[in-house]
């Protein structure tokens, strides 16, 4: 027996196959860089993504106007947050020296734009600690890679002496 959709789950379903068309990319790029898979085969950042939109999908109703990607991107960010402890071991990715908490940081405030105290409301930490990580991941991620300085870079020491 087929059952028939109601008007208004049609419209929902329109609604969030349009959203997810529209914002899906970039919330898999945010997750790929918060998992550092890399993006051909990338199962954690798939897994966080469609954890991310079913729960947006459930409460799609209740945005009311809300922005549906702040949502979206602050539930991605919050399962994140919760699972980075499988997140530890690098995977080669391009944030992969950095720790979890870094990364998030990272991610939300340069990626993804977000302001200091929205990224330290959205993580429950304070301002401070938000500034404080966001400057150690951006000087990590400025020096040489752990490997040995690359061909045709400044050393770490004289990329500090720089004003």
């Amino acid at each position: 027996m087929e059952m028939r959709q109601l008007p208004e789950d049609r419209r929902r379903d329109k609604e969030f196959e349009a959203f997810v068309a529209g914002a899906g990319g970039r919330l898999l790029h945010a997750a790929t860089l918060l998992t550092t898979e890399p993006p051909a085969a990338a199962p954690l950042a798939e897994k966080l993504l469609v954890g991310a939109l079913a729960h947006t999908y459930v409460g799609w109703d209740r945005l009311r106007g809300d922005d549906p990607y702040d949502h979206a991107r602050l539930e991605l960010a919050g399962r994140f947050a919760r699972s980075a402890w499988r997140c530890r071991r690098p995977r080669g990715g391009l944030l992969s020296r950095l720790s979890p908490a870094e990364r998030l940081v990272l991610v939300l405030r340069l990626y993804e734009g977000l302001a200091e105290e929205q990224t330290a409301a959205a993580l429950g930490l304070p301002v401070e600690r938000v500034r404080a990580l966001c400057a150690r991941a951006s000087s990590a991620m400025r020096s040489a890679p752990p490997g040995g300085a690359v061909a045709g870079t400044a050393s770490p020491q004289r990329e500090r002496a720089m004003p």
